[in-house]
Protein backbone atom coordinates (compact mmCIF):
# COMPACT_ATOMS: atom_id res chain seq x y z
CA UNK A 1 0.00 0.00 0.00
CA UNK A 2 1.25 3.48 -0.74
CA UNK A 3 2.03 6.53 2.05
CA UNK A 4 -1.11 8.34 0.37
CA UNK A 5 -3.42 5.44 0.67
CA UNK A 6 -1.95 3.85 4.49
CA UNK A 7 -2.40 8.20 5.25
CA UNK A 8 -6.15 8.01 4.48
CA UNK A 9 -6.92 4.60 5.95
CA UNK A 10 -5.11 5.18 8.91
CA UNK A 11 -6.87 8.75 9.50
CA UNK A 12 -10.31 6.64 8.49
CA UNK A 13 -9.96 4.23 11.31
CA UNK A 14 -8.60 6.89 13.80
CA UNK A 15 -10.90 9.34 13.44
CA UNK A 16 -14.08 7.06 13.86
CA UNK A 17 -12.06 5.48 16.93
CA UNK A 18 -14.09 7.77 19.78
CA UNK A 19 -12.10 6.21 22.88
CA UNK A 20 -9.37 7.70 21.19
CA UNK A 21 -10.37 10.62 20.65
CA UNK A 22 -12.15 10.87 24.22
CA UNK A 23 -8.48 10.21 25.77
CA UNK A 24 -6.97 12.38 23.30
CA UNK A 25 -9.42 15.30 24.06
CA UNK A 26 -9.40 14.98 27.88
CA UNK A 27 -5.45 15.39 27.89
CA UNK A 28 -4.94 17.97 25.22
CA UNK A 29 -7.64 20.08 27.02
CA UNK A 30 -5.66 19.49 30.75
CA UNK A 31 -2.21 21.06 28.54
CA UNK A 32 -4.66 24.06 26.70
CA UNK A 33 -5.91 25.27 30.11
CA UNK A 34 -2.57 25.00 31.24
CA UNK A 35 -0.72 26.70 27.94
CA UNK A 36 -3.62 29.52 28.35
CA UNK A 37 -2.44 30.28 31.93
CA UNK A 38 1.25 30.08 30.93
CA UNK A 39 1.09 32.72 28.17
CA UNK A 40 -0.87 34.99 30.92
CA UNK A 41 2.10 35.87 32.50
CA UNK A 42 3.54 37.54 29.88
CA UNK A 43 2.83 41.58 30.24
CA UNK A 44 3.88 41.19 26.06
CA UNK A 45 3.92 37.76 24.50
CA UNK A 46 3.62 39.25 21.45
CA UNK A 47 7.29 40.96 21.76
CA UNK A 48 8.28 38.03 23.11
CA UNK A 49 7.79 36.20 20.22
CA UNK A 50 8.91 38.58 17.77
CA UNK A 51 12.22 38.64 19.66
CA UNK A 52 12.74 35.36 19.46
CA UNK A 53 11.37 35.22 15.98
CA UNK A 54 14.41 37.73 15.27
CA UNK A 55 16.98 36.20 16.59
CA UNK A 56 15.85 32.87 15.20
CA UNK A 57 16.18 34.82 11.83
CA UNK A 58 19.98 35.79 12.37
CA UNK A 59 20.44 32.65 13.91
CA UNK A 60 19.31 30.96 10.36
CA UNK A 61 20.66 33.54 8.54
CA UNK A 62 24.12 32.84 9.40
CA UNK A 63 23.85 29.14 10.27
CA UNK A 64 27.51 28.11 9.36
CA UNK A 65 28.97 31.11 11.56
CA UNK A 66 27.58 30.03 14.11
CA UNK A 67 27.96 25.95 14.49
CA UNK A 68 31.51 26.91 13.64
CA UNK A 69 31.76 28.78 16.51
CA UNK A 70 29.89 26.18 18.59
CA UNK A 71 32.45 23.65 17.59
CA UNK A 72 35.30 25.58 18.60
CA UNK A 73 33.91 26.57 21.90
CA UNK A 74 32.98 23.63 22.54
CA UNK A 75 36.32 21.51 21.52
CA UNK A 76 37.62 24.37 24.18
CA UNK A 77 35.44 22.96 26.79
CA UNK A 78 37.11 19.32 26.63
CA UNK A 79 33.49 18.17 24.52
CA UNK A 80 34.52 16.42 21.41
CA UNK A 81 32.56 17.10 18.08
CA UNK A 82 31.64 15.10 15.34
CA UNK A 83 29.40 15.96 12.40
CA UNK A 84 26.90 13.59 10.53
CA UNK A 85 25.64 14.07 7.27
CA UNK A 86 22.85 11.12 7.64
CA UNK A 87 21.20 9.03 9.71
CA UNK A 88 23.41 5.95 8.48
CA UNK A 89 26.56 7.98 9.18
CA UNK A 90 25.85 9.12 12.47
CA UNK A 91 24.77 5.47 13.58
CA UNK A 92 28.12 4.34 12.08
CA UNK A 93 30.21 6.61 14.26
CA UNK A 94 28.01 6.00 17.64
CA UNK A 95 28.67 1.87 16.71
CA UNK A 96 32.50 2.95 16.90
CA UNK A 97 32.27 4.98 20.22
CA UNK A 98 30.09 2.71 22.05
CA UNK A 99 32.03 -1.20 21.21
CA UNK A 100 34.92 1.05 21.49
CA UNK A 101 33.60 1.57 25.08
CA UNK A 102 32.21 -2.37 25.28
CA UNK A 103 28.93 -0.26 26.08
CA UNK A 104 26.29 -3.12 27.42
CA UNK A 105 23.53 -0.80 28.37
CA UNK A 106 22.99 2.89 28.10
CA UNK A 107 20.25 5.53 30.01
CA UNK A 108 18.74 7.94 27.46
CA UNK A 109 16.63 11.31 28.44
CA UNK A 110 13.70 12.45 25.76
CA UNK A 111 15.16 13.38 21.99
CA UNK A 112 13.20 13.20 19.30
CA UNK A 113 16.32 13.26 17.03
CA UNK A 114 17.24 10.39 18.42
CA UNK A 115 13.88 8.91 17.19
CA UNK A 116 14.82 10.42 13.98
CA UNK A 117 17.20 8.16 13.43
CA UNK A 118 15.74 5.12 14.88
CA UNK A 119 18.87 4.83 17.24
CA UNK A 120 16.64 2.38 19.95
CA UNK A 121 16.47 -0.20 17.02
CA UNK A 122 20.20 0.27 15.55
CA UNK A 123 21.07 -0.71 19.51
CA UNK A 124 19.16 -3.21 19.71
CA UNK A 125 20.75 -5.02 16.65
CA UNK A 126 24.54 -4.62 18.20
CA UNK A 127 23.46 -6.09 21.40
CA UNK A 128 23.03 -2.70 23.81
CA UNK A 129 20.36 -2.44 26.09
CA UNK A 130 18.90 1.67 25.80
CA UNK A 131 16.57 2.49 28.27
CA UNK A 132 14.26 5.49 27.87
CA UNK A 133 14.44 7.43 31.08
CA UNK A 134 11.74 10.32 30.30
CA UNK A 135 8.37 8.85 32.08
CA UNK A 136 6.25 8.94 28.92
CA UNK A 137 8.88 7.48 26.87
CA UNK A 138 9.70 4.70 29.21
CA UNK A 139 5.48 4.07 28.62
CA UNK A 140 5.59 4.25 24.70
CA UNK A 141 9.37 1.75 24.74
CA UNK A 142 7.87 -0.49 26.89
CA UNK A 143 4.39 -0.66 25.07
CA UNK A 144 6.63 -1.46 21.98
CA UNK A 145 5.19 2.11 20.23
CA UNK A 146 6.82 5.06 19.18
CA UNK A 147 6.16 8.90 20.56
CA UNK A 148 2.95 9.80 19.51
CA UNK A 149 3.87 13.65 20.51
CA UNK A 150 6.67 15.84 20.22
CA UNK A 151 6.21 16.77 23.81
CA UNK A 152 3.82 14.43 25.42
CA UNK A 153 5.12 10.74 24.07
CA UNK A 154 1.99 8.56 25.77
CA UNK A 155 -0.66 11.19 25.03
CA UNK A 156 -2.61 8.92 23.55
CA UNK A 157 -2.90 6.28 26.93
CA UNK A 158 -5.15 7.03 29.26
CA UNK A 159 -3.83 6.36 33.33
CA UNK A 160 -5.83 2.68 33.09
CA UNK A 161 -3.96 1.59 29.63
CA UNK A 162 -0.71 2.10 31.55
CA UNK A 163 -1.69 0.30 34.92
CA UNK A 164 -2.52 -2.34 32.76
CA UNK A 165 0.34 -2.19 30.26
CA UNK A 166 2.67 -1.96 33.85
CA UNK A 167 0.59 -5.22 35.27
CA UNK A 168 1.67 -7.13 32.05
CA UNK A 169 5.34 -6.37 31.91
CA UNK A 170 6.01 -5.91 35.17
CA UNK A 171 3.24 -7.46 37.28
CA UNK A 172 2.44 -4.78 39.17
CA UNK A 173 -1.82 -4.14 40.35
CA UNK A 174 -3.29 -3.31 37.47
CA UNK A 175 -5.18 -0.65 39.08
CA UNK A 176 -2.16 1.41 40.71
CA UNK A 177 -2.87 5.06 40.79
CA UNK A 178 -1.18 7.50 38.55
CA UNK A 179 1.28 8.53 41.53
CA UNK A 180 2.48 4.75 42.46
CA UNK A 181 3.11 4.33 38.42
CA UNK A 182 5.10 7.22 38.92
CA UNK A 183 7.35 6.31 41.78
CA UNK A 184 7.23 2.17 40.36
CA UNK A 185 9.46 3.69 37.23
CA UNK A 186 11.35 6.13 39.46
CA UNK A 187 12.47 3.27 41.86
CA UNK A 188 13.32 1.14 38.49
CA UNK A 189 15.38 3.63 36.82
CA UNK A 190 17.24 4.71 39.47
CA UNK A 191 19.48 1.26 39.22
CA UNK A 192 19.77 2.06 35.71
CA UNK A 193 21.19 5.81 36.38
CA UNK A 194 23.94 3.90 38.37
CA UNK A 195 24.70 0.91 36.08
CA UNK A 196 24.95 2.44 32.97
CA UNK A 197 27.92 3.05 31.11
CA UNK A 198 26.98 5.64 28.43
CA UNK A 199 23.91 8.74 28.86
CA UNK A 200 22.29 9.96 25.85
CA UNK A 201 20.22 13.51 25.67
CA UNK A 202 19.10 15.83 23.01
CA UNK A 203 20.36 18.95 23.24
CA UNK A 204 16.80 22.16 23.25
CA UNK A 205 19.37 24.29 21.94
CA UNK A 206 23.69 24.80 21.59
CA UNK A 207 24.72 28.01 22.88
CA UNK A 208 27.46 29.45 20.34
CA UNK A 209 29.02 31.54 22.51
CA UNK A 210 30.06 29.51 25.26
CA UNK A 211 29.72 25.88 23.43
CA UNK A 212 27.23 24.94 25.96
CA UNK A 213 24.35 22.47 25.84
CA UNK A 214 21.05 23.84 26.74
CA UNK A 215 18.33 20.97 27.92
CA UNK A 216 15.17 21.56 29.89
CA UNK A 217 13.00 19.16 31.61
CA UNK A 218 10.91 18.56 34.16
CA UNK A 219 11.92 14.71 35.67
CA UNK A 220 15.39 15.39 36.51
CA UNK A 221 16.19 12.15 34.49
CA UNK A 222 18.29 13.84 31.58
CA UNK A 223 20.18 15.84 34.45
CA UNK A 224 21.21 12.43 35.71
CA UNK A 225 22.02 10.54 32.29
CA UNK A 226 24.14 13.23 31.73
CA UNK A 227 26.10 13.13 35.27
CA UNK A 228 26.21 9.41 36.56
CA UNK A 229 27.34 7.26 33.82
CA UNK A 230 31.13 7.73 32.57
CA UNK A 231 30.05 8.95 29.07
CA UNK A 232 27.79 11.88 27.90
CA UNK A 233 27.14 12.19 24.34
CA UNK A 234 24.61 14.63 22.82
CA UNK A 235 22.94 14.31 19.65
CA UNK A 236 21.03 17.63 18.58
CA UNK A 237 20.12 18.42 14.96
CA UNK A 238 21.86 21.64 13.59
CA UNK A 239 19.13 23.83 13.59
CA UNK A 240 19.26 23.83 17.53
CA UNK A 241 21.87 26.38 17.60
CA UNK A 242 21.51 29.86 19.69
CA UNK A 243 23.77 32.69 19.72
CA UNK A 244 24.12 32.20 23.59
CA UNK A 245 23.39 31.77 27.33
CA UNK A 246 21.74 35.43 27.48
CA UNK A 247 19.23 34.41 25.21
CA UNK A 248 17.86 31.38 26.87
CA UNK A 249 16.10 33.48 29.42
CA UNK A 250 13.82 34.27 26.22
CA UNK A 251 13.80 31.12 24.75
CA UNK A 252 13.43 28.80 28.12
CA UNK A 253 10.18 30.42 29.19
CA UNK A 254 8.58 30.69 25.74
CA UNK A 255 9.20 26.57 25.44
CA UNK A 256 7.71 26.16 29.02
CA UNK A 257 4.92 28.24 28.15
CA UNK A 258 3.88 27.28 24.90
CA UNK A 259 4.97 23.33 25.56
CA UNK A 260 3.57 22.88 28.68
CA UNK A 261 2.25 25.82 30.18
CA UNK A 262 4.78 26.35 32.95
CA UNK A 263 6.23 29.83 33.39
CA UNK A 264 9.61 27.09 33.22
CA UNK A 265 10.36 23.90 33.80
CA UNK A 266 11.52 22.16 36.28
CA UNK A 267 15.33 21.51 35.75
CA UNK A 268 17.15 23.99 33.40
CA UNK A 269 20.62 22.39 32.48
CA UNK A 270 23.60 23.91 30.91
CA UNK A 271 26.21 21.40 29.79
CA UNK A 272 29.45 22.86 29.11
CA UNK A 273 32.00 19.71 28.84
CA UNK A 274 33.51 16.33 31.04
CA UNK A 275 34.23 16.89 34.26
CA UNK A 276 37.53 19.05 34.93
CA UNK A 277 40.52 17.54 36.91
CA UNK A 278 39.31 20.10 40.22
CA UNK A 279 35.94 18.19 39.65
CA UNK A 280 35.06 15.10 40.99
CA UNK A 281 31.78 14.38 39.82
CA UNK A 282 30.57 14.38 36.09
CA UNK A 283 31.09 12.23 33.21
CA UNK A 284 35.06 11.58 31.64
CA UNK A 285 33.82 12.27 28.32
CA UNK A 286 31.46 14.37 26.19
CA UNK A 287 30.47 13.71 22.67
CA UNK A 288 28.56 16.08 20.85
CA UNK A 289 26.99 14.54 17.41
CA UNK A 290 25.56 17.33 15.14
CA UNK A 291 23.07 15.66 12.10
CA UNK A 292 22.17 17.15 9.13
CA UNK A 293 20.05 14.42 7.75
CA UNK A 294 18.80 17.32 4.82
CA UNK A 295 18.80 19.86 7.22
CA UNK A 296 20.94 21.60 4.74
CA UNK A 297 18.77 20.91 1.95
CA UNK A 298 16.13 23.04 3.72
CA UNK A 299 18.46 25.50 4.29
CA UNK A 300 19.38 26.45 0.71
CA UNK A 301 16.13 27.16 -0.27
CA UNK A 302 14.68 30.36 0.88
CA UNK A 303 11.13 29.86 1.64
CA UNK A 304 11.62 26.26 3.99
CA UNK A 305 14.59 27.73 5.86
CA UNK A 306 11.96 29.06 7.93
CA UNK A 307 11.08 25.98 9.19
CA UNK A 308 14.44 25.50 10.71
CA UNK A 309 13.30 27.61 13.64
CA UNK A 310 11.22 25.24 14.67
CA UNK A 311 11.75 24.91 19.19
CA UNK A 312 10.02 21.78 19.41
CA UNK A 313 7.23 22.86 21.74
CA UNK A 314 4.74 21.09 20.02
CA UNK A 315 2.09 24.19 20.18
CA UNK A 316 0.98 23.71 16.54
CA UNK A 317 0.15 20.10 16.82
CA UNK A 318 -2.12 21.00 20.10
CA UNK A 319 -3.86 23.80 18.23
CA UNK A 320 -4.09 21.69 14.87
CA UNK A 321 -7.70 20.24 14.19
CA UNK A 322 -6.42 17.73 11.88
CA UNK A 323 -3.75 16.67 14.77
CA UNK A 324 -7.04 16.16 16.91
CA UNK A 325 -8.94 14.08 14.98
CA UNK A 326 -6.15 11.82 13.10
CA UNK A 327 -3.56 11.63 15.88
CA UNK A 328 0.03 11.49 16.12
CA UNK A 329 0.69 7.90 13.75
CA UNK A 330 -1.15 8.52 11.22
CA UNK A 331 1.45 11.14 9.89
CA UNK A 332 3.51 7.69 10.33
CA UNK A 333 6.72 10.35 10.58
CA UNK A 334 9.06 11.24 13.57
CA UNK A 335 7.70 14.68 13.09
CA UNK A 336 4.24 15.18 13.21
CA UNK A 337 1.14 18.32 12.98
CA UNK A 338 1.50 20.83 10.90
CA UNK A 339 5.10 21.42 11.41
CA UNK A 340 5.78 17.74 10.34
CA UNK A 341 3.52 18.07 7.58
CA UNK A 342 6.12 20.83 6.36
CA UNK A 343 9.50 19.15 7.30
CA UNK A 344 8.89 15.78 7.11
CA UNK A 345 8.60 15.37 3.01
CA UNK A 346 11.74 17.24 2.54
CA UNK A 347 13.79 14.73 5.28
CA UNK A 348 12.23 11.80 4.11
CA UNK A 349 11.27 11.88 0.29
CA UNK A 350 8.91 14.34 -1.19
CA UNK A 351 7.75 12.12 -3.54
CA UNK A 352 6.59 9.62 -0.78
CA UNK A 353 5.65 12.30 2.25
CA UNK A 354 3.85 15.36 0.22
CA UNK A 355 0.44 14.39 0.49
CA UNK A 356 1.39 15.45 4.42
CA UNK A 357 1.02 18.62 3.26
CA UNK A 358 -2.60 18.29 2.86
CA UNK A 359 -3.05 16.85 6.39
CA UNK A 360 -3.75 20.48 7.19
CA UNK A 361 -7.70 22.85 7.14
CA UNK A 362 -5.22 25.99 6.43
CA UNK A 363 -7.03 27.56 9.37
CA UNK A 364 -3.78 29.30 10.72
CA UNK A 365 -4.18 28.13 14.02
CA UNK A 366 -0.35 26.83 14.26
CA UNK A 367 0.61 30.00 12.76
CA UNK A 368 -1.01 31.69 15.49
CA UNK A 369 0.55 29.68 18.53
CA UNK A 370 4.04 29.47 16.75
CA UNK A 371 6.08 30.99 19.62
CA UNK A 372 8.45 31.63 16.88
CA UNK A 373 6.61 33.16 14.43
CA UNK A 374 6.90 30.26 11.50
CA UNK A 375 4.69 31.11 8.71
CA UNK A 376 3.30 27.12 8.63
CA UNK A 377 0.37 28.04 6.27
CA UNK A 378 2.86 29.42 3.72
CA UNK A 379 5.05 26.61 3.62
CA UNK A 380 1.79 24.01 3.85
CA UNK A 381 0.99 25.92 0.54
CA UNK A 382 4.89 26.06 -1.08
CA UNK A 383 4.84 22.06 -0.10
CA UNK A 384 1.12 21.99 -1.94
CA UNK A 385 2.29 24.28 -5.45
CA UNK A 386 5.27 21.90 -5.40
CA UNK A 387 3.53 18.42 -5.01
CA UNK A 388 1.03 19.97 -7.39
CA UNK A 389 4.19 20.09 -10.54
CA UNK A 390 4.58 16.24 -9.28
CA UNK A 391 1.06 15.18 -10.02
CA UNK A 392 0.19 12.47 -12.82
CA UNK A 393 -1.93 13.30 -15.98
CA UNK A 394 -5.07 12.19 -14.39
CA UNK A 395 -4.36 13.62 -11.10
CA UNK A 396 -3.53 16.97 -12.83
CA UNK A 397 -6.49 16.19 -15.41
CA UNK A 398 -9.39 15.81 -12.57
CA UNK A 399 -7.92 18.86 -10.37
CA UNK A 400 -8.00 21.14 -13.38
CA UNK A 401 -11.60 19.81 -13.72
CA UNK A 402 -12.70 21.08 -10.18
CA UNK A 403 -10.98 23.99 -10.41
CA UNK A 404 -12.60 25.56 -13.18
CA UNK A 405 -15.77 24.14 -12.07
CA UNK A 406 -15.37 25.14 -8.65
CA UNK A 407 -14.09 28.87 -9.71
CA UNK A 408 -16.96 29.49 -11.78
CA UNK A 409 -20.42 31.07 -10.44
CA UNK A 410 -21.94 30.32 -13.66
CA UNK A 411 -20.75 26.64 -13.95
CA UNK A 412 -21.53 26.11 -10.09
CA UNK A 413 -25.10 27.09 -10.51
CA UNK A 414 -25.87 25.02 -13.95
CA UNK A 415 -27.26 22.33 -11.82
CA UNK A 416 -29.90 22.17 -8.85
CA UNK A 417 -28.72 20.65 -5.58
CA UNK A 418 -30.82 17.27 -6.23
CA UNK A 419 -28.12 17.03 -9.75
CA UNK A 420 -25.24 18.02 -7.43
CA UNK A 421 -26.06 15.42 -4.58
CA UNK A 422 -26.59 12.15 -6.93
CA UNK A 423 -23.37 12.95 -8.80
CA UNK A 424 -20.80 13.33 -5.52
CA UNK A 425 -22.48 10.67 -3.79
CA UNK A 426 -21.69 8.41 -6.98
CA UNK A 427 -18.28 9.40 -7.81
CA UNK A 428 -17.24 10.42 -4.35
CA UNK A 429 -18.78 8.04 -2.10
CA UNK A 430 -16.36 8.29 0.82
CA UNK A 431 -15.84 12.24 0.49
CA UNK A 432 -16.57 12.72 4.20
CA UNK A 433 -14.98 9.24 4.99
CA UNK A 434 -16.74 6.53 6.19
CA UNK A 435 -18.24 7.06 9.31
CA UNK A 436 -20.32 10.11 7.44
CA UNK A 437 -23.08 10.51 4.91
CA UNK A 438 -22.64 13.55 2.83
CA UNK A 439 -25.15 16.05 3.67
CA UNK A 440 -27.35 16.63 0.32
CA UNK A 441 -26.87 20.48 -1.35
CA UNK A 442 -29.80 22.86 -1.42
CA UNK A 443 -31.73 22.83 -4.03
CA UNK A 444 -30.66 26.59 -5.00
CA UNK A 445 -27.58 27.71 -3.84
CA UNK A 446 -26.86 30.65 -1.70
CA UNK A 447 -25.36 33.04 -4.64
CA UNK A 448 -28.77 32.24 -6.45
CA UNK A 449 -31.56 32.85 -3.16
CA UNK A 450 -29.60 36.24 -2.56
CA UNK A 451 -30.36 37.33 -6.13
CA UNK A 452 -33.70 36.40 -5.38
CA UNK A 453 -34.20 38.42 -2.00
CA UNK A 454 -32.31 41.28 -3.95
CA UNK A 455 -35.22 41.07 -7.01
CA UNK A 456 -37.96 41.09 -4.11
Amino acid sequence: MSKVKSFKSDAGIIAGDLNHRRIIHFNMSKYDAAVTVGKARYSNLKEAKLRASIIKDKVIEYLPDYLVEFERNAQNNGAEVFWAENSQQIINQLTTVLQDEQTKMLVKSKSMVTEEIELNHHLENIGIESVETDLGEFIVQVAGEKPYHIVTPAMHKSKQNIAELFHQHFNTDENLSAEALTDFVRQLLRTKFINADVGITGANFLCAEEGAVAVTENEGNAFLSASFPKIHIVIAGIEKVIPGIKDLPLFWPLLASHGTGQQLTVYSNLFFGPKQTTETDGPERMLIFLLDNKRSEVYQKDTLKASLKCIRCGACLNGCPVYKNIGGYTYNTTYSGPIGSVISPHFKGFDEYNHLSFASSLCGKCDEVCPVKIPLTNLLLHNRQKAQANQSFSDKSINTGLYNTLSSRRTMNLFGGFVKTFFTRLFFPKLVGTHKTLSPFAPKTFNQEWKKKIKR
